[in-house]
């Protein structure tokens, strides 16, 4: 842990771009820092520089993703069918299975150098978590953990009608992170029929648009969201002007 923590996150809106696009923004961000933490190593403390961190808010336009520890079996079309729903299909660094972007998902995907936070993955997850359950109250939803199953889920201790609202995978190296959560709220959910769903099967999937039966601010989101990222990680988000 760094003797001068650097909490100041750089906020970018990157829009609908493509999940290829914000894989490599996401990446070229991640060496960056990376490269910044070799380089301090071989500097003597006065000379090091304090690494950045960023917060991208994006959307992401039809696509499943499987991540390291899951199966190609768990998506449930073939490529003529990925054609006719016009998505795609892309395999990728993360953790856990398979999962499903599209319009009117907000997905974050924070890359910190937790050195200048906390260097604890598992409590990482849980911020991030505890970030989303405290946005959703303020929509008066309850929202919750389910004992071994990364994520955000309503009716958490119901285990018939738990329904998972948000996904997370990450991936990390040498405290830095990347990739992060995807949140629905205005998501098109037949989508999600497609798949099995991070390899869960007997459990739904929704929205915030279609607990609320309406639609809902994306912007709105984001900016209760930040609130509540800012405060867990006492981190002061700005933006890339």
């Amino acid at each position: 842990m760094y003797t001068h923590q650097n909490k100041t996150v750089i906020f970018q809106r990157l829009g609908l771009i493509e999940y290829q696009q914000g894989l490599e923004i996401q990446t070229d961000l991640f060496n960056k820092i990376i490269g910044q933490k070799l380089h301090n190593r071989d500097l003597p403390e006065q000379d090091q520089k304090p690494t950045d961190n960023y917060l991208l808010f994006c959307q992401h336009p039809h696509v499943y993703t499987l991540g390291r520890s899951g199966t190609k079996e768990n998506l449930l079309i073939n490529e003529l069918e990925l054609g006719v729903k016009q998505a795609s299909y892309f395999e990728t660094n993360r953790g856990g299975d398979i999962t499903y972007h599209g319009p009117g998902q907000l997905v974050g995907y924070p890359i910190l150098d937790l050195d200048n936070f906390f260097t604890d993955i598992h409590k990482y997850l849980r911020f991030l978590e505890e970030a989303i359950i405290l946005t959703l109250s303020e929509y008066g939803l309850q929202a919750g953990r389910i004992n071994g199953l990364t994520g955000v889920w309503l009716d958490f201790d119901n285990e018939k009608t738990a329904r998972k609202i948000c996904a997370m995978g990450v991936k990390a190296s040498r405290w830095v992170t990347m990739h992060g959560f995807a949140l629905n709220i205005n998501s098109d959910l037949s989508y999600f029929n497609n798949i099995i769903p991070c390899g869960i099967s007997d459990k739904a999937v929704t929205s915030l648009a279609k607990e609320l039966n309406k639609e809902i601010s994306m912007a709105e989101v984001e900016e209760i969201l930040k609130k509540h990222l800012c405060t867990l990680f006492e981190m002061k988000i700005v933006s890339n002007l």
